[in-house]
């Protein structure tokens, strides 16, 4: 099921609009990055091409993985979530090393590692706006009275994907850092990511009624 549709049977508990938020970013990155792979696939060498088809199947395996596991769970409650959390944290690092696998043995090609580094930080960007976006339409439930720490939680967000759009894009410009550079950059901002994503739910959760 595409994480769009997950949204409207997505429960109103803040603890679970994190979980999938946190999932969805992920997803987003994973699609991200195969999209772009696969639009390289023609400047593989000419004997890498077979591995690299195999390289590419099996981080598309990890990915449908990972989204089935989120579909099982997508109504589940957030003790549900947290166990999950950690099956999930374990098929991501698996697509992770499987990308490094990729970049080290037939992505080595600067243009095309530099070209996956722009995608997929765009797709993280993406993530943090269409959250703050979620957050602030979630907001809309909650008394006008009680919203304040959310209308913040939300206004930073948006800061901060603004921030983290233009540190991706001095990277972007320099065009010669090393994937293991690049890679940190989108490690750290991710983590940024989880810690607003968190922020802005625990402020939704002090603001909104017990039965929200």
């Amino acid at each position: 099921m595409p994480m769009k549709k997950m949204e409207a049977v997505m429960p109103e508990q803040s603890s679970v609009h994190f979980y999938l938020n946190w999932a969805k970013e992920r997803i987003d990155e994973m699609d991200a990055t195969l999209a772009s792979l696969e639009a390289k696939t023609a400047q593989v060498q000419a004997d890498s091409k077979a591995k690299a088809g195999q390289l590419i199947a099996d981080l598309q395996k990890r990915r449908d993985d990972f989204q089935a596991t989120v579909k099982k769970y997508s109504e589940a409650g957030g003790a549900a979530w947290e166990g999950t959390r950690r099956e999930l944290d374990t098929l991501w690092n698996d697509f992770e090393t499987q990308l490094k696998t990729y970049i080290e043995s037939v992505g080595k090609n600067i243009q095309q590692q530099q070209t996956t580094f722009r995608d997929v930080a765009a797709a993280q960007v993406k993530a943090w706006r269409d959250t703050a976006d979620n957050l602030q339409a979630a907001a809309s439930k909650v008394a006008v009275a009680r919203r304040a720490d959310i209308d913040a939680a939300v206004k930073q967000m948006k800061a901060d994907a603004s921030e983290t759009a233009a540190r991706m894009q001095k990277l972007k410009q320099a065009g010669t850092e090393s994937w293991t550079a690049l890679g940190a950059a989108l490690a750290e901002s991710r983590k940024a990511f989880d810690r607003a994503n968190q922020a802005g739910w625990d402020a939704f959760k002090r603001a909104a009624p017990p039965e929200a």
